[in-house]
């Protein structure tokens, strides 16, 4: 039994240490079995790009995306590595034979890398004692190779094309979980260094040359196969850039900079470098400007710097990356191109130096950080601009420096002409004035951009003057006057108010005036209901619900992101006063359950108000409520009254359709029995509370 747990324990660490082995690489070609599995045994699904010869163990992203790169990608299915199949036998059932490493170039079908090794006379070695690492170019691989080159390799075999093929091989066994991301390998060619990389994504790279058949286990060694014929390297990025015609102005940039030897010093950098070409495009007084600022200079140099290496080969589909100078940038491709930022502005990619890999772009890559600083610098440098577009300028910077985080409700900012700026923190956005942002801030080294939707203008009337001065509000300011109201336009404070138009009073006499100004707490009720406690402006207001805002008076305000009030339309909104927004409406709103004192008042109401809800009292009995909902229709012709009638002993229902010539009204009434015979109805009716829903 002790035996027994023992073998059982042993296998447990055993299984255990196979899984902490595993590699990206590993991983992903398993995945591949799982995705064959019913094409029999050992068979491995690839995606093959249409229109190449690239194939790809696939991630499960690009693999129900179908495509590689963007471009649409095949599915094909192959004997995994190490296997092969059997004539008449489904799927791979045979464990590949093991060989020599010679012998394993030719079962890998790197025949190519078999014969310039024969050539070359490396078959010997590579053939005996020993244990050898070869990272072997395909046959494509060296189709793809430069005509020239090649040919000067084959001519030259006993010295060139040896050391050309050493520099492929490492004196010792590594197979793709040994392979570590950063890590170097030494090589066989004058110990040379290889550079290694293993991404998330399972591809594995030997100084970016990927890996397309990995682990093909030799009696000496192991084989893996790779897509193109790698060189040797021994210049760090600081020595391709101040060597290449073609990077001297990114060499002069660098070294103004102070960043020069940095790129010079051991680590896996990715540089993303622009030509001559790519600076030419640049406004001259742009580059000069930056060559007269070293903290400029260093943003825009760290901006295209990588802290890690990205080898074209890994890109399978775009991701996000940040930079040295703390901005992200995405990197994707599309088919063989790599796009930066979603564009194609790779001209050269994969040159492979000592700390990292250089790809060459057409055009700079500017910080917002950069960009920032030139936008302050030149709004700042206003003596030319005309005299109206300074004054909107001015008003649009402050005097101190306030990112995005440190806006808070309630909060006053100085312009540079003097003015302030109020900031309103609703759920959903974030606004100065009325005006909101788009986005969040950008910091440069002497600012921060906040991009507005509109433009911003600094309140500098009260309420009461933007009203009188507007001159379409002459009857709503008589009535706040008879209703003691006017020092609440004028008040300091922060309020929302819709404002009724004089369009809302249109067709009223001197007399209904009178008879609207002469219940002054009625009065006081109707226009308080105008009015919220609270900055609202139609920007902060949630969209896809209803706002609720508590007014003045008590009741509530219903209104939406399209700006309507109540169901009323809002025509015109947003104006800012010192203490508080004015949005117009061309009608009176009314809230519901106010009691309206008399039958005259509610008469003139409903002349006037197109949405309204009303609770008329008599004085003379105790408030019961009864509810009609009346709704009156334009070119009348007919009239449907239903009426139910609920009575202690029995319940009654009634339903008439009268045709009339003149008018139609639909009328629908409820009412609740409080008396025991159906005539006690009628007469409590007369003279009760009503609560009225009319639309218009």
């Amino acid at each position: 039994m002790k035996l027994l747990f023992a073998a059982a324990f042993a296998l447990f660490v055993l299984s255990a240490f196979d899984q902490a082995d595993s590699s990206a690489y590993d991983k992903i070609v398993a995945h591949s079995r799982i995705r064959a599995k019913k094409e029999g045994p050992n068979v491995c699904a690839l995606q093959q790009v249409v229109g190449t010869k690239k194939k790809y163990f696939s991630t499960c992203r690009n693999w129900y995306q179908g495509a590689i790169c963007g471009k649409k990608a095949t599915v094909l299915y192959e004997c995994c590595p190490g296997y092969m199949k059997l004539e008449g036998m489904r799927g791979c059932p045979a464990v590949a034979p093991i060989d020599n490493v010679y012998g394993t170039l030719g079962l890998v079908k790197a025949t190519k890398t078999q014969d310039y090794s024969a050539l070359s006379k490396l078959q010997e070695e590579i053939e005996g004692a020993g244990s050898y690492t070869f990272f072997a170019p395909s046959n494509d691989a060296w189709d793809l190779l430069d005509p020239e080159v090649r040919n000067a390799l084959v001519s030259n075999v006993n010295i060139e094309l040896y050391n050309a093929l050493h520099y492929h091989m490492v004196n010792k066994r590594l197979l793709t979980k040994d392979l570590k991301n950063g890590m170097t390998a030494t090589s066989m060619y004058n110990d040379l260094n290889l550079l290694i990389n293993h991404y998330s994504n399972g591809v594995v790279t030997v100084n970016c040359a990927r890996i397309i058949h990995g682990n093909q286990v030799a009696t000496n060694g192991v084989v893996h196969v790779i897509d193109r014929v790698i060189t040797a390297v021994g210049n760090s990025i600081q020595d391709v850039i101040e060597v290449d015609d073609d990077l001297s102005t990114l060499s002069t940039v660098a070294t103004a900079s102070g960043l020069i030897e940095k790129l010079g010093q051991p680590g896996h950098f990715t540089l993303f470098a622009p030509t001559n070409d790519a600076f030419d495009k640049l406004d001259r007084e742009i580059l000069d400007r930056l060559m007269e600022d070293k903290n400029s200079l260093q943003a825009l140099l760290n901006y295209h710097l990588l802290n890690s290496v990205q080898c074209s080969e890994a890109i399978m589909a775009g991701t996000s990356y940040e930079t040295l100078e703390g901005s992200n940038i995405e990197i994707g491709c599309d088919g063989d191109s790599l796009t930066v930022n979603g564009i194609k502005m790779v001209l050269k990619k994969d040159i492979v130096t000592t700390n990292g890999v250089i790809h060459l772009i057409d055009q700079v890559l500017m910080p917002n950080s950069v960009n920032n600083c030139f936008l302050f610098e030149y709004i700042l440098k206003m003596q030319f601009i005309p005299s109206f577009l300074k004054i909107i300028l001015e008003n649009h910077i402050l005097k101190n420096k306030i990112v995005l985080s440190q806006l808070y409700s309630g909060q006053r900012l100085e312009t540079l002409a003097g003015k302030f700026l109020r900031v309103f923190v609703y759920r959903t956005a974030v606004c100065i004035e009325n005006a909101c942002l788009i986005r969040g801030s950008k910091e440069g080294s002497n600012g921060a951009l906040h991009l507005m939707k509109t433009l911003i203008t600094p309140a500098e009337s009260s309420m009461y003057q933007l009203l009188v001065k507007n001159g379409a509000f002459k009857i709503f300011l008589s009535l706040m006057e008879a209703a003691g109201l006017t020092d609440l336009l004028k008040q300091e404070g922060d309020f929302t108010l819709f404002a009724p138009t004089d369009e809302a009073f249109a067709g009223l006499s001197e007399r209904d005036l009178s008879l609207l100004k002469s219940d002054v707490n009625a009065l006081r009720a109707i226009l308080l209901y105008h009015f919220s406690n609270g900055i609202f402006i139609g920007e902060g207001l949630e969209t896809g619900v209803t706002n609720l805002l508590k007014t003045l008076q008590g009741s509530i305000l219903k209104a939406n992101e399209s700006m309507q009030v109540n169901t009323v339309k809002v025509p015109d909104s947003d104006l800012m006063a010192t203490n508080g927004v004015i949005h117009f409406v061309r009608t009176l709103l009314y809230p519901e359950d106010i009691p309206v004192g008399s039958q005259d008042l509610l008469s003139l109401l409903r002349r006037i108000i197109r949405y309204i809800q009303i609770k008329v009292l008599n004085c003379n009995t105790e408030p019961t409520m009864t509810k009609v909902t009346r709704v009156i229709e334009g070119d009348p012709r007919i009239t449907k009254v239903t009426r139910v009638i609920e009575g202690q002993p029995s319940i009654t229902k009634v339903t008439r359709v009268i045709e009339r010539d003149p008018s139609i009204s639909k009328v629908t009434r409820v009412i609740e029995d409080f008396g025991e015979e159906p005539e006690g109805i009628t007469k409590f009716i007369q003279g009760k509370i009503l609560t009225l829903g009319i639309s218009r």
